[in-house]
């Protein structure tokens, strides 16, 4: 057993760099060579969660694509909601690496994991509490534009309500300064407030209103076989 200690830190590229580096060509040729330590095992945890992490967005998005075009019976409504998150989620992950990674140190490797399913979860709902009380108006036979105002006023009190309340959570837990916690914490608080406050309140009604009557179109063929959920109460109405 050897012990090697390198000139960089633990969280430094030039560590991995070297990890890799001896597991490939090690120190004698012929002889086997395996490096372990608390730095190898973070080393290889952090690269099992970046080549899942793609695969674990997919299913988490695709599960989300499907059950949105069941509720709202549209294929552009569910795909605007899939393809604005990464913005939300850009902001989040891009605010804790100023504040945390450039600043007090390296940021854990299973964060982006944890803040994707949470801020995931909670811009659908969002979206939900947003997007319903459109498809409602749309269902009572209003104009694209009356749809996305009467949507809007509703929903837009309940999304504002909501994102305050969480970015109160998330900021109690940036206040307590663990160091474990703290970065999580602040990552959803920010992604929160771009998602609530710029992704769903500015730019879901203005997508929804651009697209007008063609945002609630949903193919023959899948209208066919996707069944009819009524999550509105509007069946007893009619």
């Amino acid at each position: 057993m050897l012990t090697l200690v390198p000139d960089s830190g633990p969280s430094d590229a030039a560590t991995a760099t070297l990890v890799a580096k001896l597991r490939e060509q090690g120190l004698v040729p012929g002889a086997t060579l395996l490096v372990t330590g608390q730095t190898a095992v973070a080393i290889d945890i952090s690269d099992h969660l970046r080549d899942a992490l793609p695969v674990y967005l997919v299913l988490v998005a695709g599960f989300a694509f499907l059950l949105l075009m069941v509720v709202f019976r549209s294929i552009l409504i569910p795909l605007k909601a899939m393809l604005s998150f990464p913005l939300s989620l850009g902001a989040a992950l891009g605010c804790a690496v100023v504040a945390f990674q450039w600043g007090s140190g390296p940021l854990l490797s299973f964060l982006p994991t944890i803040v994707i399913g949470v801020l995931f979860g909670l811009s659908m709902d969002f979206e939900m509490f947003l997007v319903s009380g459109m498809h409602e108006e749309h269902r009572r036979d209003a104009t694209p534009q009356e749809a996305v105002v009467g949507g809007f006023g509703r929903g837009a009190k309940v999304v504002t309500a909501a994102a305050l309340i969480m970015i109160g959570v998330f900021g109690g837990g940036v206040a307590g300064g663990d160091p474990v916690t703290a970065p999580i914490a602040f990552a959803l608080a920010a992604g929160v407030l771009v998602d609530a406050f710029v992704v769903r309140l500015v730019l879901v009604p203005a997508a929804i209103s651009l697209f007008g009557r063609a945002a609630w179109w949903l193919p023959r063929r899948l209208d066919r076989v996707v069944p009819a959920v009524d999550v509105e109460g509007a069946a007893p109405a009619r």
